[in-house]
């Protein structure tokens, strides 16, 4: 008598479409509150999914953090494998899914100024043809927290942020300038360039902040020292910062896409110009993978266009 034919190994369990879509956008976002912003889910839920998930691949995929999670080697090798497949599904069924509403607004956020000057003026074609936006403004920081979390889809940032959860490219570079009215430039210009940046101490410093970033930095790049003049005024607004010294209230240094125009026409002056001015870089910054919006790419794509 034969003896029974062994049975084959059970398959091992393939997670379902829907958590590894959660578990990569927590994966991406860097937390479960973000995750669910971004899925239009509630965070017990994602917490639930990604408990199952864990249990189906035995193995923890997070560690949980007093703010956010960080992946697991795990995590990292599973996002490796799923996210092509996962994006190219994405890329292929969300014009559908958008087909016969309204597209949703695309949100940007970034430095007030630049959205105002640049960004926004870039973008009114997009707009003429459709585009909906949804702009925000604030410090770079807070920003970025904002975009892993999902409340944004680009951010304009003043640095290279850290980390695989979010992908930057290079947008602009700001060049600064150190101006002033022409009353004051007459007097100052000239001696400026004998004696140093020691005559400027007497005259009013106008600035964003009370630390004096821009001004101390190009005081640490240009003249090599450390700049010691308080502000007399600071507003939170380099465009008030320009109103205020192209009135003559004093001097200050500002990005040069922000005053073209005036020194182009003469309204402010130029103290110095040395041959290798501060520069900055400002980048484009998003979550890897494709957005559920097509109307994300779009804007990325033209920001870039125009740019170069």
């Amino acid at each position: 008598m034969k003896s029974p034919a062994p049975r084959p190994a059970p398959a091992p369990h393939q997670p379902d479409l829907n958590l590894l879509r959660t578990f990569l956008a927590v994966y991406r976002s860097g937390s479960f509150t973000g995750a669910a912003q971004l899925l239009g889910l509630s965070q017990p839920t994602v917490t639930t999914q990604m408990r199952t998930l864990e249990r189906q691949t035995g193995r923890e995929l997070f560690e949980r953090l007093p703010r956010g999670v960080a992946p697991t080697v795990v995590a990292d090798e599973l996002a490796a494998r799923v996210a092509p497949g996962l994006d190219m599904l994405a890329a292929v069924t969300g014009p559908d899914a958008m087909a016969g509403r309204t597209p949703d607004p695309v949100h940007i956020a970034g430095p007030a100024e630049f959205l105002c000057t640049v960004v926004l003026p870039a973008l009114a074609p997009l707009v003429a043809d459709g585009l909906r936006l949804r702009v925000a403004s604030g410090l770079t920081d807070a920003l970025l927290d904002e975009l892993r979390a999902g409340r944004h889809d680009l951010v304009i940032s003043t640095i290279r942020p850290r980390g695989r959860t979010l992908s930057a490219v290079p947008l602009a570079d700001e060049e600064f300038v150190l101006v002033a009215a022409p009353s004051w430039a007459e007097r100052l210009k000239e001696p400026l360039a004998v004696e140093g940046p020691s005559v400027l101490h007497p005259v009013p410093l106008i600035t964003y902040a009370e630390d004096l970033p821009i001004a101390r930095r190009y005081w640490r790049h240009v003249f090599g020292r450390r700049l010691s003049c308080p502000a007399a005024v600071t507003v939170p607004d380099l465009r008030g910062v320009k109103a205020a010294v192209v009135a003559g209230a004093g001097f200050t240094v500002l990005p040069r896409y922000l005053c073209t125009e005036e020194l182009a026409s003469g309204t402010l002056v130029p103290l110095y110009e040395p041959d290798d001015p501060p520069i900055n870089t400002g980048y484009l910054v998003q979550r890897p993978g494709v957005p559920d919006n097509p109307d994300v790419n779009r804007v990325r794509d033209h920001l870039l266009h125009t740019a170069r």
